[in-house]
């Protein structure tokens, strides 16, 4: 059997995390890039080394370790600076999860599988794909949810703003999850688009 290869994407707090674990607590095999990021820019990692090099002391912590939110604030205060990290960082976060595809592939383990790419669109990812689910939400839920995440509303409207607009992601979505209501509803959309996702898989 071929496996599907899905996307998961949708713009900053429109809850991929939520619905990502929501297909895993059906048993579809699923990996997020944000934890694949975060994993090869700790430590050793060949990338902690090419980020001091780019980006200087100023970044990184007293015990060595990248000073996340230092990261954070300057890359998406400059494009460059932005562009830059995504260069060092995506190439490694796309190679594991190709590989990741491969080995749930050979394993048999589920006839779809689903990644959580949160800039797949802005890295043209999506044609690697079979189907790509969009996660949205009005602006304000967006806005409240980085509130509570601790960001300024200063803040959380320049991470909105250096993203794709909502519209272009749309309109590459093969399935949308609103996220914007209730826990309940946004369940319910899981379960139709998981359901969906079966009958390709049988079609």
């Amino acid at each position: 059997m071929t496996l599907i290869r899905v996307a998961l994407t949708g713009g900053i707090a429109t809850g991929k995390s939520y619905v990502l674990q929501r297909f895993a607590e059906r048993d579809v095999p699923t990996i997020d890039a944000d934890k694949i990021a975060h994993d090869v820019t700790r430590g050793a990692a060949p990338a902690v080394a090419e980020i001091r090099r780019r980006f200087g002391p100023d970044v990184f912590d007293s015990m060595g370790e990248i000073d996340r939110g230092a990261l954070a604030q300057r890359v998406f205060d400059d494009p460059r600076d932005r562009n830059a990290l995504e260069a060092i960082v995506h190439p490694r976060v796309q190679a594991a999860i190709d590989q990741w595809f491969t080995d749930v592939s050979t394993e048999d383990r589920a006839p779809f599988a689903i990644a959580d790419i949160p800039l797949l669109f802005e890295t043209g990812r999506q044609g690697d794909f079979d189907r790509v689910v969009v996660t949205t939400c009005p602006v304000s839920v967006q806005l409240d949810r980085l509130g509570s995440r601790g960001l300024s509303v200063a803040d959380a409207r320049k991470r909105i703003a250096a993203q794709l607009p909502s519209g272009e992601r749309l309109a590459g979505a093969d399935f949308v999850i609103q996220t914007g209501e209730s826990f309940a509803e946004t369940d319910r959309q899981v379960d139709e688009t998981y359901d969906s996702l079966r009958r390709v898989v049988r079609s």
